[in-house]
This record gives structure tokens, sequence and C-alpha cells, in this order.
């Protein structure tokens, strides 16, 4: 089964991991087809996705470009060849998350935004146990959303790329800014 060719995921990471932040991807029917790990005791965010559940086979990597950048560029590589950057866009996200998501070149493909204004502000001020929602689009057409479930205990995002009915979106792409939501979810503020 080719792990990138699904419309719906689910990413489930536990609360507590002593050193490093290891989380699965789901499938529709709640079958495992990635696992991930966010390295620990690293200066650059370090994030990897395996194949196999013992972290032999790697097939993305998401690697900060510096070790404090308010902006965040992560790359994305698929066997050492980039594949796509993730941009955090730094005083826009301070209101509200935002990213870009790009191709090789570094040209813009999708936007990644939070939900609301509104929620991002209840969620930064007073709360952060309101559960996040983030919508992807595609020259402003939908093609992706990825929404929190709310649990104190266990992060699980919902990733559902069925909107994009002409596949014109990179699932791997979307799998990995789903992977920095869930393992940096709650420290990027």
């Amino acid at each position: 089964m080719d792990a990138f060719a699904l419309d719906r995921y689910e990413l489930r990471r536990k609360f507590f991991s002593p050193i490093h932040t290891n989380f699965t991807i789901l499938g529709p029917s709640g079958e495992p087809v990635l696992y991930g790990q966010k390295k620990g005791f690293k200066l650059k965010e370090d994030i990897r996705l395996y194949s196999d559940e013992g972290k032999q086979r790697e097939v993305i990597a998401i690697n900060a470009r510096s070790v404090m950048d308010f902006s965040g560029n992560y790359d994305v590589t698929e066997g050492g060849r980039r594949i796509g950057v993730l941009r955090r866009k730094g005083l826009r996200s301070i209101l509200r998350d935002e990213w870009h998501i790009l191709d090789a070149n570094e040209q813009q493909l999708a936007v990644a935004q939070e939900d609301s204004q509104a929620m991002a502000l209840l969620r930064r001020f007073l709360s952060n146990l309101i559960p996040q929602s983030y919508h992807i689009t595609v020259s402003g057409s939908p093609v992706a959303e990825i929404r929190q479930n709310f649990n104190p205990f266990l992060l699980r995002l919902q990733i559902d790329f069925s909107l994009d009915t002409r596949r014109a979106f990179d699932r791997r792409l979307g799998l990995a800014i789903a992977s920095i939501l869930g393992t940096l979810e709650g420290r990027q503020d």
C-alpha cells in the first residue's frame, strides 16, 4: 500500500515521551501507515517519517534550517532529495498560525492557516485546550483540513484530503505539515 495515496489519516501522539516525540499516522481503517519521530536533544528540529515500526526505513525527513528562526523554514526531503519547504509566517502567526507550503524550488504551492482569528486569539490568550483546526488551500481553493480532537492525554489530528478530488496537492507535504503541527503543537507561540 502506498502510504501517501490515501484521502484520510489520523496522527496520534502520546502526551509524554521522555526523550523523543513519537507518533503514528493511521489510515482510514485505523491501520498504521507511517511511524514518526521528532528527535530529542537536537538544536534544530528534526522530524522523520518511517514506513516500519522499528524506524529502519525512512521515507520523509523534515529539518529546520536554523536553530532559532522566528519564521521557521523546514526542508522536506525524500531519499535525500528536497521535495518541498514548509515556511511559518512569523509575524502573522503570532495571532493566527499560517504556513506556506513551497515546492522544491521554493515556489508557493499552498497555504495552511489556522481556522479563524477569533479562535486563534482564544487559544493563545485564554486556553491552549481549545482544539486547533487548519485549512489548506491551493490558489484559494480548499484541498485539505487538519483538525485536532480534544484529549488532554493523547494528541489526535484528523487529516482530510478528500476535498482535493483532482489530487493537486502532494500528500507527502500535507503529512509533513501535519507532523510539524503534531510535534510542535503548543510550543510555537
